[in-house]
């Protein structure tokens, strides 16, 4: 098939998200007993909210591009046979969302023969819609977004997470939020690493890092960061979207402090990198 404009998909992308982060508002704040319970651990969440919103964005992804692959969060992987792949994460930042902190996001990734051309990061309870086509530039809201211009790590604010499975695994980001916090002006941990990425897009952090995420937990936000002016990598400095995508640790920066970053950092475990070429249409370069 030909080539689809990233301008077009993020226009649809856009359309969707904003729909999905409308279910997410009717659920804010209002959830249930009965309406959070458990995945793999009790920091790990799944509420109706996500089920809902996610089947939402499914349907409304296989009526506009019937033969798109989807990724998603909580139903996996749906084949398609054209070369694009949906990535989403329906709710990311489940735990804030439960507790009533409103800094949670529907994040939506477009992947082109494996690389990432288009996507949204809808914040509803922010009221902040952050798009990004390749070759565009990244927008919040509609206007360009650009990467801050800190050169110092001294005066730079990063922002980071910790892995649900924390007390399970050696390599659990502690010692590294350690060294760092030491060095930095300081350090934010708001739960959900797609607004993270979006907000070093948009200047507000000067770089990010994290381990254990997911494709769907980066493949918008890290090309908001490069469109912006910004660099995104995994842990080792590679940028091939193979690292950082699937191999399960990123950093992201305004790309001035990019390295110095990076020499703070260890843990480089990978968990999807050998996945990812398995899964076929849209995720192979």
């Amino acid at each position: 098939m030909d080539s689809i404009d990233p301008e077009s998909l993020t226009h649809e992308a856009a359309i969707i998200g904003q729909a999905a982060g409308k279910i997410l508002l009717s659920y804010f704040e209002r959830l249930k007993p009965g309406q959070v319970e458990p995945k793999s651990s009790h920091r790990d969440l799944l509420t109706v909210a996500d089920s809902e919103a996610e089947q939402y964005v499914i349907e409304a992804i296989r009526k506009r591009f019937p033969n798109h692959a989807i990724l998603g969060e909580e139903q996996g992987f749906i084949a398609g046979s054209d070369p694009y792949c949906w990535v989403i994460d329906p709710l990311d930042g489940t735990t804030n969302f439960v507790h009533g902190f409103p800094f949670y996001a529907v994040s939506i990734g477009v992947l082109e023969r494996g690389e990432p051309v288009a996507g949204v990061i809808e914040a509803p309870s922010l009221g902040e819609t952050f798009t990004v086509a390749r070759g565009s530039g990244t927008r919040l809201n509609g206007r360009r977004c650009a990467v801050s211009a800190a050169k110092d790590l001294s005066r730079s604010v990063l922002a980071t997470g910790f892995s649900y499975n924390r007390n399970e695994v050696a390599r659990n980001n502690i010692d590294n939020h350690s060294r760092l916090v030491l060095d930095v002006h300081d350090i934010r941990r708001p739960g959900a690493a797609s607004i993270d990425l979006a907000y070093v897009a948009a200047g507000r952090f000067d770089g990010f890092w994290e381990l254990y995420l997911k494709p769907w937990d980066v493949a918008a936000g890290a090309l908001m960061v490069r469109e912006a002016g910004g660099e995104a990598s995994d842990f080792a400095g590679s940028a091939d979207s193979t690292g950082w995508l699937w191999g399960e640790n990123i950093v992201a920066s305004n790309g001035r402090i990019h390295h110095e970053i990076r020499a703070r950092l260890s843990g480089t475990e990978a968990g999807y990198a050998p996945r990812h070429a398995q899964l076929g249409s849209g995720l192979s370069k």
